[in-house]
């Protein structure tokens, strides 16, 4: 007979439960009018309507920032990839040497200051070298996620044998090749972490955006759905439309990396 973990059963119901009932709320509410939410905001639509997610789309120019937060997005993990990885072997490799530990422990510590201590000097320097837009954004969350990073690749380069680059090095491969043909291949698993943690947070950023982005033309997502925020009101039915359609490109792209993208968070936390 087979038994049960109940009070692990238990706890994943709860937890099921938790997660699936704001999302319940949000579909179906995005599907009805504001009269039948105000009705019953747990009822199941009379009818269903897309007339919220046309209005949605019309209010927040939805397609010209959704571009905005594809490029942000793309060019912030491909650019994150390559360098906070070169940056943390750099390290990892000479940690011996005074210099480098004070770079590390420079980096780390910068986890601990909190954004709105240096938003204001921030936005201060980016305004006063022109990078008050996309690519400036790009290059603050790069910038901004090199300390967790850090941290995180140099703790798995010191895994890797060295015995592997000397190989390469006795083969005739330069220090440059060592990194990008045998060391960069074996990040692949952390690799896929930081990209995972980095995409999430460039996708569904709004503080940043928020400070750096002044003209309307360049705001992403997170953003533009502030148009159905009031000052005496929400829009809950075209703010909720909204949010589905600013999520659904996420879960399109886990869908078909869903395999990859386990099987790296694993790889990255057994090595």
């Amino acid at each position: 007979m087979k038994r049960y973990n109940w009070p692990v059963t238990i706890l994943l119901i709860l937890g099921s439960v938790v997660i699936l009932f704001p999302l319940y709320i949000t579909i179906v509410n995005a599907l009805k009018t504001p009269a039948e939410t105000a009705a019953s905001i747990l009822a199941l639509p009379e009818t269903f309507s897309l007339a919220n997610f046309r209005q949605a789309i019309e209010m927040t120019n939805f397609f010209n920032a959704l571009s905005n937060s594809v490029y942000v997005t793309a060019f912030t993990v491909v650019f994150t990839v390559l360098s906070n990885s070169l940056v943390a072997y750099a390290i990892a490799r000479n940690m011996h040497k005074r210099t480098y530990r004070f770079l590390f422990y420079y980096f780390v510590s910068a986890m601990f200051v909190p954004f709105p201590i240096i938003m204001l000097p921030l936005v201060n320097q980016m305004s006063s070298i022109g990078l008050m837009n996309l690519n400036g954004l790009v290059i603050l969350y790069i910038v901004y996620g090199l300390a967790f990073n850090v941290f995180l690749y140099t703790g798995y380069i010191k895994t890797i044998p060295k015995e592997l680059e000397e190989a390469a090095i006795v083969d005739g491969c330069s220090r440059w090749g060592v990194f990008w043909r045998i060391i960069f291949p074996i990040l692949s698993p952390i690799n896929a972490t930081v990209a995972i943690l980095t995409a999430l947070w460039a996708w569904n950023d709004f503080l940043l955006p928020l400070v750096i982005l002044g003209d309307r033309a360049d705001h992403t997502l997170p953003l533009v759905q502030y148009v159905f925020q009031g000052q005496f009101g929400t829009n809950y039915n075209l703010a909720f439309a909204s949010y589905l359609m600013a999520l659904l490109p996420m879960i399109v792209l886990y869908l078909f990396l869903q395999s990859r993208i386990i099987s790296g968070v694993t790889q990255g936390a057994v090595k």
